[in-house]
């Protein structure tokens, strides 16, 4: 950890507060970093938004992919004032950035209401046994679609 990590950290704190004092949404922010230069920030906007995907890291990443015109956070460094939930880190691995860094951790976010916990144990769970309902439907109407994909010549993989 250098000092400049440090200095980025220190916005995303900043952000998580801004968002916070602003009743944006939770006390979260994020910064996204490349080639010395944060090109991107963000901070919790659930409630402002009425969207339950508006986490800090998910609204950094968007607009430093849109800043970046990819799909991929190649070369760059998150910086989050928590550990990414769930959603977070999924979000965070199909945006493949360099390397993470993070302030607090999910068990201080659980101390103060924010506990992800359940959904760790959920995805842990076979889809029959949890709390919200799976039920695979139509399936051999939507495999066309795959079987297309699977084919097509044109396609960006990612």
């Amino acid at each position: 950890m250098t000092e400049e990590d440090k200095k980025f950290m220190r916005r995303a704190i900043a952000l998580a507060r801004k968002g916070m004092d602003a009743n944006a949404g939770g006390p979260f922010g994020a910064v996204i970093v490349k080639d010395g230069r944060i090109i991107a920030e963000g901070y919790n906007q659930v409630t402002s938004h009425n969207d339950p995907t508006a986490h800090a890291e998910v609204t950094a990443i968007r607009k430093a992919c849109e800043k970046l015109k990819s799909f991929q956070l190649e070369d760059c460094v998150i910086y989050t004032s928590c550990e990414p939930c769930p959603m977070c880190l999924g979000a965070i691995y199909w945006a493949r950035p360099k390397k993470v860094y993070y302030a607090l951790t999910r068990e201080d976010a659980a101390g103060i209401g924010f506990d992800d916990q359940y959904i760790y144990d959920e995805l842990d769970k076979p889809l029959e046994l949890r709390r919200i309902i799976f039920e695979n439907i139509i399936r051999n109407e939507a495999l066309p679609v795959f079987e297309a994909w699977s084919s097509k010549e044109n396609k960006v993989d990612y």
